[in-house]
């Protein structure tokens, strides 16, 4: 959980800024150069994400705060930089289904273009941007290999973003090999429990661009 929530907080924030520059302030050229590459990231491996989060991320972690490096901390940041694809390219999508209109209006009206963006623009677009929040959340809370490479596996709460980190999926990863009986049905349950987690962001995700796809065509 700490790390899903690092995650999106390193994120969201950053690929929302990123589409709003893309959509609003970007020239088409530049934009239709760039949507693709940045799609293009969502196929690169995760262990090629992990690789480079121990080669160069752990040791700036370690020599700059300290600790062991492998933390809450790097996997929250490599986990955040995995999940900006997605979310980037769908809230582009999502402002680009709005209406012409809705910029028009806010700039006949005296808004200057950041002000449209904030006060007309991302609130239109609020359900396709929420759809893309929560796609980006079931990547992180699914992966596996790059958090097994970088958040440490120690089985214990951390107390800090610095400590290192077990996540539910990287605990089945590395039990299942040589767990039997009640250790293999508990491995089991919390599979049971990941696929319901995933299966409630998924149906909330189709929710949302269901209610984006009525707003639509209103």
């Amino acid at each position: 959980l700490e790390v899903t929530l690092g995650a999106l907080v390193i994120g969201v924030p950053f690929a929302l800024a990123c589409a709003v520059v893309l959509t609003e302030f970007a020239s088409p050229r530049l934009r239709n150069i760039l949507k693709p590459v940045i799609e293009l990231l969502a196929g690169i491996p995760s262990v090629v994400y992990g690789f480079i989060g121990v080669v160069v991320l752990v040791p700036f972690i370690r020599e700059t705060f300290g600790g062991p490096g492998f933390s809450v901390l790097a996997a929250s940041v490599v986990l955040g930089i995995m999940i900006l694809p997605t979310v980037i390219s769908i809230s582009i999508d999502a402002l680009q289904a709005l209406p012409p209109s809705y910029r028009e209006g806010a700039l006949a009206m005296g808004a200057t273009r950041w002000q449209a963006v904030r006060m007309v623009l991302l609130p239109s677009a609020r359900s396709g941007i929420v759809a893309s929040v929560i796609l980006g959340m079931g990547r992180a809370v699914g992966e596996t290999m790059a958090v097994i490479m970088i958040a440490g596996n120690a089985a214990t709460i951390p107390r800090t973003p610095l400590e290192p980190v077990r996540t539910l999926t990287s605990n089945i990863a590395l039990e299942m090999s040589y767990a039997s009986g009640e250790h293999r049905e508990a491995l089991f349950a919390t599979g049971v429990i990941l696929f319901i987690i995933i299966m409630v962001l998924n149906t909330l995700a189709n929710v949302s661009s269901s209610r984006r796809a009525r707003g639509k065509k209103g």
